[in-house]
């Protein structure tokens, strides 16, 4: 609850830092997208998506997985710098002190903002070690081609770092559910790189999101 006091001293209420109307502003002249930091944003149309796809798998085959992943992994660790210096400048206290409510606001938030679809965690199954992360309407899921598999590789990279930042450990990712193949959301279970390699089998196979959850949870 907010004091008297607080508004004596600091008369600014913290709301959403990524409401997209105050986050990010435009020039249409010059055809700039910043921040609200003034930070450079960048739109990606959707003809680079699909070029993103071809050209990769044109130059290294069956490597362009990995390549999107470990693009992913490069990008989820600036996004948390900037994510946590942001946000702790905002609400002025570290992101470790902030409470979980206010972390998942500002980073659904911020992930609608950046143009990334919606996003929600479910930590049902954080005692046993892992983090569902759930994602709808993704760029690379949306307009990326149809390979009979799930295909957002490069936000598996950006889950598996942005998370490995946030714990201190160093954590894997892998998806189990594709908008791509007609899914209703992505999922993407986060955890260590030891124990998820068992169900990417499964995941070739064409296992449902629930059917590889159990698996992974069998004691």
């Amino acid at each position: 609850m907010i004091s008297v006091s607080d508004l004596v001293t600091n008369n600014r209420i913290p709301s959403n830092y990524f409401a997209t109307d105050v986050y990010v502003r435009s020039d249409l002249e010059l055809g700039l997208l910043e921040n609200r930091r003034g930070d450079r944003l960048l739109a990606m149309p959707e003809p680079l998506i699909k070029a993103i796809y071809s050209g990769l798998d044109k130059e290294t085959g069956q490597a362009s997985k990995l390549v999107l992943y470990n693009c992913g992994r490069w990008w989820g660790k600036n996004f948390y710098a900037r994510f946590a210096e942001e946000v702790s400048e905002y609400y002025e206290k570290p992101l470790a002190d902030m409470s979980m409510l206010d972390f998942l606001q500002s980073l659904k938030q911020c992930w609608q903002t950046h143009g990334w679809g919606k996003i929600d965690l479910d930590q049902s199954y954080i005692s046993q070690g892992f983090l569902v992360v759930k994602t709808w309407n993704a760029p690379f899921a949306t307009h990326g081609p149809k390979l009979g598999f799930p295909i957002c590789f490069l936000d598996a990279g950006v889950f598996s770092a942005f998370f490995s930042q946030l714990s201190g450990k160093d954590l894997y990712c892998v998806q189990t559910s594709c908008e791509s193949l007609g899914a209703e959301c992505n999922y993407f279970v986060v955890g260590l790189e030891k124990r998820l390699s068992q169900i990417e089998q499964q995941i070739e196979q064409g296992k449902s999101h629930a059917e590889i959850i159990q698996k992974l949870t069998e004691v």
